[in-house]
């Protein structure tokens, strides 16, 4: 493991909860300092399928929430949607099955030193790591502006659960079925002159967050984006979950978002690379 993996462990985690809540599900997994040592915006990776399943390659999953208390002892919340197989094996396991967990990996948010006013961004499903970031920063003294954004109200997740942690909360659904018609882009700019916003959260599907980045740039902002790129391992071995990154000498380097991020500055994603390595990358 990496610095940034320090604290990860492997460790056969136990399903303590499984509801469906709308499109989705939120799963408690009873584990071990997995609980006392994640931070918003870190994932686990796991394993799916079973012991004779093909499915060889591990799902990585954004953290929800996690605690070292409960009376489980420590455990950690997934929201997972049941998209593909794996997705989909993990959602129908019944109660108290183990799965094979390995975490928390990855970069987290960056918590502000002193009290700041924060927006936080989340799109379907990717907003989930926002939840307890939102918790976090309340309890740092921070104003914190929720946007959550999907296709449909349905593919809104649990948005009575953000109000609890947040300032101010608003909804956007590309199709006006709750909150405003349009996309979360459309509300950020109205928001951040209204609330004197300092520092973007974001999370959720890229061309979103290059939306949000182009806000960022526009009002001079601090953009913490958590990338979403696919992820086969989790530890920075497989190289599946590249994007290019401007290092601060100005080169373009190919960087694993997995090792790197997930959680990075905005500002040195290229995200107009549009999935092709840009010409001067390092080493090309």
């Amino acid at each position: 493991m990496s610095a940034i993996n320090a604290r990860a462990i492997q460790t056969s985690a136990e399903i303590i909860s499984n509801k469906k809540i709308g499109a989705y599900h939120h799963m408690v997994f009873a584990v071990d300092s997995i609980g006392a040592t994640a931070r918003p915006g870190n994932f686990v990776a796991i394993s799916v399928g079973g012991p004779s399943s093909s499915m060889i390659l591990r799902r990585a999953f954004a953290i929800y929430r996690a605690s070292d208390k409960g009376s489980a002892g420590g455990h950690i919340e997934l929201v997972v949607a049941p998209h593909g197989q794996g997705s989909k094996w993990l959602t129908s396991l019944p109660l108290h099955e183990k799965v094979d967990m390995v975490g928390p990996l990855g970069t987290s948010f960056g918590i502000p030193t002193q009290p700041a006013r924060t927006i936080l961004v989340g799109g379907g499903y990717g907003s989930a790591p926002l939840f307890g970031l939102a918790e976090i920063l309340k309890t740092r003294g921070c104003r914190v502006d929720m946007v959550l954004g999907a296709s449909s109200a349905g593919k809104i997740y649990a948005p009575l659960d953000g109000k609890r942690s947040v300032t101010s909360m608003t909804i956007t659904t590309d199709d006006g079925s709750a909150g405003l018609h349009g996309r979360v882009s459309d509300a950020l700019p109205k928001l951040i002159e209204e609330n004197d916003s300092e520092i973007i959260y974001s999370c959720g599907p890229m061309a979103m967050l290059e939306a949000i980045q182009s806000i960022a740039d526009r009002y001079g902002l601090v953009h913490q984006a958590s990338v979403e790129e696919s992820m086969a391992c989790g530890i920075g071995v497989c190289m599946t979950c590249v994007v290019p990154l401007r290092g601060d000498d100005g080169i373009v380097r190919m960087s694993r978002t997995c090792i790197d991020g997930p959680v990075m500055d905005g500002s040195s994603v290229v995200w107009n690379s549009k999935g092709i390595i840009p010409e001067g990358t390092w080493g090309l």
